[in-house]
């Protein structure tokens, strides 16, 4: 199986890196193009892959093919390369916004089009991506698409309408979660602690804290409840957060997250 990347930034990179980790693909099995030269070229160096010399290089080579690249080129790579892909060709999407119907239009025909929403957590081997697709794409397709998805975190399958709530829960929130953490950090370096130490404790309690929702499958309120002793520092805490509509402003920023991708 052959792999392509168009685009090679960050995420694509977080992406190769897995699948060549989980022995899914060799490093020569992978070919990639990106208009910055010299970050194709440092990636093609660092991991082992295969640099092309453009756009439809990578459609011709590759039976997977994913678009890497930010939502406002899609128009203009699918352009490049759609009398270039073959019948056999599975599309991978990684760009919110960008509908399976609009992929059509701008392919002129029906493409099979896998349409995912990872997150940068990818770049630990701990992304979230969601996975729909079109009906040209068979079951045993999906399910190697989400092969080598999983190979930097974990997959679900979702009704594309849900989609743009993806992009708020999962895709963007790492950045709400990051600001989270630089706060709480922030807020440690006031009561004086190493500012080192102060990003440790921080990152590791939200590490922590998430992996008790998944793992213990108790609803968040219920785990919250267990941290709050009567009149206690903890409550105290919430307390001061409700007032500042806390989560509230979580929800609305998710609400405009939503809405800024559904009008992309």
């Amino acid at each position: 199986m052959k792999v392509g990347f168009i685009g090679c930034g960050n995420m694509a990179k977080a992406m190769i890196s897995g699948i060549i980790k989980s022995g899914q693909c060799k490093a020569s099995d992978i070919i990639a193009f990106d208009v910055y030269t010299a970050g194709l070229q440092a990636a093609s160096k660092d991991l082992g892959i295969n640099a092309a010399q453009d756009n439809k290089e990578v459609a011709r080579s590759a039976d997977i093919i994913v678009l890497a690249v930010k939502p406002q080129f899609y128009e203009n790579v699918i352009t490049d390369i759609k009398d270039t892909v073959s019948e056999k060709s599975i599309i991978v999407t990684i760009a919110p916004g960008q509908t399976l119907k609009q992929l059509e239009v701008w392919f002129g025909k029906t493409v099979k089009t896998v349409r995912t929403m990872p997150n940068t957590p990818a770049m630990v081997g701990e992304g979230m991506t969601a996975v729909c697709c079109n009906k040209a794409v068979t079951e045993d397709e999906l399910k190697t698409v989400r092969s080598l998805l999983n190979s930097f975190g974990k997959t679900e399958v979702v009704a594309e309408y849900m989609m743009d709530a993806v992009v708020a829960v999962s895709g963007s929130s790492p950045a709400y979660v990051f600001m989270l953490i630089e706060a709480m950090a922030d807020a440690a370096v006031m009561g004086g602690m190493p500012r080192a130490s102060a990003y440790t404790f921080a990152a590791q309690a939200v590490s922590g804290s998430a992996k008790m929702v998944l793992e213990t499958g108790k609803h968040p309120g219920e785990l919250k409840d267990m941290v709050c002793s009567p009149a206690g520092t903890t409550i105290e805490a919430v307390r001061v957060l409700e007032n500042a509509g806390f989560r509230s402003a979580v929800i609305e920023a998710m609400d405009a997250c939503i809405e800024r991708s559904r009008n992309m």
